[in-house]
């Protein structure tokens, strides 16, 4: 598994910000230079659980797929290939092949506690004069496309940076 912070910062809050799966380099970890680009680890299939649930996945689509009458359908295992059956196999291909396809939400998540990001008028904890407003401080997915959503919450936090 990919190691999602590194060791010597895991006691440097001043370092990292994490919540979710996602964790946020601090800039003066890798440049002084505000223009650069964050450097942002998304962490995806860190923990082995949710790896061993997408194997199951893949174990539980193969047994519906070769089972009558969806096997007289379909043709043979194309990817990762009807070959692949150990757990160490099935977990190499789904480390390589696996995407995110969705919109990361809640990852910096909005409220109070131990999981909150962000405080109500969208400022991270922990860090002065930074802000986040996009999908990622919605605590839950919204119902529909995230779009109008991300809008609204964008509105209303250049208003509280106005005012």
């Amino acid at each position: 598994m990919p190691e999602p912070i590194k060791a010597e910062w895991k006691d440097k809050p001043e370092l990292v910000i994490a919540s979710g799966n996602i964790v946020f380099y601090m800039m003066a970890r890798y440049s002084a230079d505000p223009t650069d680009p964050p450097r942002i680890v998304m962490n995806t299939l860190t923990e082995t659980a949710d790896v061993a649930t997408l194997r199951r996945g893949i174990r539980e689509a193969r047994r519906i797929y070769r089972t009558p009458p969806q096997a007289e359908l379909t043709g043979e295992e194309i990817t990762p290939s009807k070959d692949v059956h150990s757990d160490a196999d099935l977990d190499a291909f789904i480390l390589r092949t696996a995407q995110l396809c969705q919109h990361p939400v809640g990852t910096c998540s909005m409220g109070v506690g131990a999981q909150a990001v962000v405080d109500s008028q969208a400022r991270v904890y922990g860090v002065q004069g930074l802000r986040v407003v996009d999908a990622s401080i919605m605590p839950t997915v919204p119902g529909g496309n995230i779009n109008a959503a991300v809008i609204m919450a964008a509105e209303k936090v250049s208003d509280l940076i106005r005012h």
